[in-house]
């Protein structure tokens, strides 16, 4: 029997722009609720390895994230150090609102400083997706973050959910240049040009949704692959952007599936399998489209 180890056994982390080193594995926590359910999901996270915990604002999580951290990391023999936490600007808050809800972040985490904190939507809740004040409020917020940023209290800022033109905006105007972009990102969403401009402007493009919602996982192709290597759907998505250098977020409750999602490096796809999985693409999305904001 095959001897399974931790994801955290070897380092598995990318390098930012901003000269530190963030895990190429996290936990997602999107409707993760529930104190009870997030102590028992962050302890199984730990166990296995996982050092990077996404949350939001608008996951409504951050409260119990920060309180299951703080109790579960001495534990596991861990401090504040050892892990990566990323949280995000809901859409309600940018523009002038923005400070004080970067600051709320940090006190409903009960931390000092975060490690990567994001622009989660370039729209503002209550405007119209074409209305010329999202791109405002865009600029707005981020010369919010980058003071977070100057300050010590946010480690990395970054974005999430821009397309080409929103990051293109940001990056001809910005002091501090964005660290990452997450986005929606899978064999039905290959994203080739907003990559493209990523790795041309030194952004970490990161995923979410590698699962496609569950959509992906009774895919043909993709129970072919996995029956060929021994591992589940979830596992061979998971590793096709890992293999690619894209860190990912998986999340569940399920002890046992939060283990099993971290089980990605003792194994690789073959060429063979990566283009099969990638002729996949067909612009598709699971989530939300930010395409029509302006």
């Amino acid at each position: 029997m095959k001897e399974k180890y931790k994801m955290s056994d070897q380092q598995r982390s990318v390098l930012l722009n901003t000269g530190s080193q963030m895990p190429l594995v996290g936990l997602g926590t999107f409707k993760l609720r529930g104190l009870e359910n997030i102590m028992l999901t962050v302890d199984a996270a730990l166990a296995a390895g996982y050092r990077h915990f996404d949350t939001a604002a608008v996951y409504r999580n951050e409260v119990e994230i920060g309180k299951a951290l703080r109790e579960l990391l001495p534990k596991h023999g861990l401090s504040r150090a050892d892990i990566f936490v990323t949280s995000k600007l809901g859409p309600r808050d940018q523009g002038h609102k923005t400070p004080e809800a970067c600051q709320r972040s940090l006190d409903q985490l009960g931390l000092e400083y975060i490690d990567l904190f994001l622009v989660h939507w370039p729209g503002t809740q209550g405007l119209h997706v074409e209305d010329p004040q999202n791109s405002a409020n865009r600029a707005q917020s981020w010369m919010a973050l980058e003071e977070f940023h100057s300050c010590g209290k946010f480690r990395a800022i970054g974005v999430s959910n821009y397309t080409v033109r929103h990051l293109e905006e940001l990056l001809a105007s910005c002091k501090v240049a964005p660290a990452v972009l997450q986005v929606e990102f899978h064999p039905r969403l290959v994203q080739r040009e907003l990559r493209a401009l990523c790795a041309q402007r030194e952004v970490c493009f990161q995923a979410y949704s590698s699962l496609g919602t569950g959509a992906l996982l009774s895919d043909p192709t993709l129970l072919e692959v996995a029956k060929g290597c021994g591992r589940t759907v979830a596992q061979v998505l998971l590793r096709w952007a890992v293999q690619q250098g894209v860190p990912v977020l998986p999340k569940s409750c399920n002890p046992s599936r939060v283990q099993e999602n971290g089980l990605l490096f003792d194994f690789e796809l073959t060429q063979e399998d990566m283009e099969k999985l990638t002729g996949l693409d067909k612009g598709l999305r699971f989530c939300w489209d930010p395409t029509s904001v302006a």
